[in-house]
């Protein structure tokens, strides 16, 4: 049966709060609980107007506090900003605040510039250049298998996912027996050959006897076809902003966006969309199934920041009733 869940970015809109990100984050995650999602994830960026998810073990905290059943995670945390012992602490206490329900997602982009990096008092690349490393430490420190102990930290028991883009990930996760992860909903290109690269060459292990794929998709979900196109314009217009090295807080919905913009924007926003559901609940139902059978991802999870908070989480309940039968499309794959 193929799992659904929410991928949270905690967008700070344009006249908006961190504090109202916050409390938006935890009414999207109240939310996806109520509506049937398996987990909550909080995506770690730094120094972004826009994005209040910095702190993301903090964020986790706030969110699992508000909630009973759905699992929390980090989608993901990038290792390289940190030394593993941090993160064994960070998310053992989360393990002990909320046991069974805390995930650890792993990536290794640095995802800095210079004055990040002398913020950070880290050289990222060098930190990524080690990233492997890094994880295994991780995995260890959690394990009792190193000579000191994480306390808290020893003993816990996260589910780690490994987090990728590219087909580096996905060999890290096969030879790590991870779950991994695609960052399909904004860098598309190595989808197919990644997912295959990690199914051939999946290693079992302790924590993982076969592999096991989510994959990342925008939802923007509306009464209407136009209505979606338009709360969907805030992220699309944010993208545009970001590749013009212009990114900044969350803006209003335009109406007709697409339209105004050259031909090459558009041409980038529609390759960055292969895998969005935009439109009635009806239309992205059917755009969620073909990717699921395109993919065979035991999982999907969705990204999609909106200006009105509250338009995602109807997006949610437009969408989830009628996903039941995904199952069905996973299985026919998988036979």
């Amino acid at each position: 049966m193929t799992a659904f869940s929410i991928l949270d970015l905690v967008p700070v809109r344009e006249g908006g709060s961190v504090g109202e990100a916050l409390a938006d984050a935890t009414e999207l995650a109240r939310a996806a609980e109520r509506v049937g999602c398996k987990r909550f994830w909080v995506a770690e960026h730094h120094a972004m107007a826009g994005i209040a998810g910095g702190a993301t073990a903090v964020v986790l905290a706030h969110v699992g506090n508000v909630t009973s059943t759905i699992r929390i995670g980090s989608g993901g945390i990038m290792l390289p900003n940190h030394t593993p012992f941090q993160i064994a602490e960070q998310f053992g206490t989360l393990d002990a605040l909320f046991p069974g329900r805390v995930d650890l997602g792993l990536g290794r982009a640095p995802g800095a510039g210079p004055e990040l990096q002398r913020a950070l008092r880290k050289d990222l690349h060098r930190a990524a250049e080690m990233f492997p490393q890094d994880v295994v430490e991780l995995i260890a420190l959690m394990a009792g298998e190193t000579t000191i102990h994480p306390t808290p930290g020893l003993g816990a028991k996260p589910e780690f996912w490994m987090l990728g883009s590219s087909l580096f990930g996905a060999q890290l996760a096969a030879r790590l027996g991870l779950p991994y992860a695609f960052a399909s909903h904004f860098a598309p290109d190595h989808l197919d050959a990644a997912l295959e690269l990690y199914r051939r060459q999946f290693q079992p292990s302790p924590m993982l006897e076969r592999p096991h794929v989510m994959a990342a998709m925008n939802l923007f979900v509306a009464e209407t076809e136009d209505e979606a196109e338009f709360i969907a314009s805030s992220q699309l217009q944010a993208f545009v902003s970001l590749r013009t090295g212009q990114p900044g807080e969350l803006p209003p919905p335009i109406e007709g966006y697409r339209a105004t913009l050259p031909a090459s924007f558009q041409a980038m926003l529609a390759h960055i969309g292969q895998a969005s559901a935009i439109g009635t609940a009806e239309t992205a139902r059917d755009s969620i199934m073909a990717f699921i059978q395109r993919t065979g991802a035991d999982e999907i999870i969705f990204g999609g920041s909106t200006f009105d908070p509250a338009a995602r989480i109807r997006s949610l309940e437009l969408t989830m009733p009628l996903l039941a039968g995904a199952d069905a499309v996973t299985s026919a794959w998988g036979a």
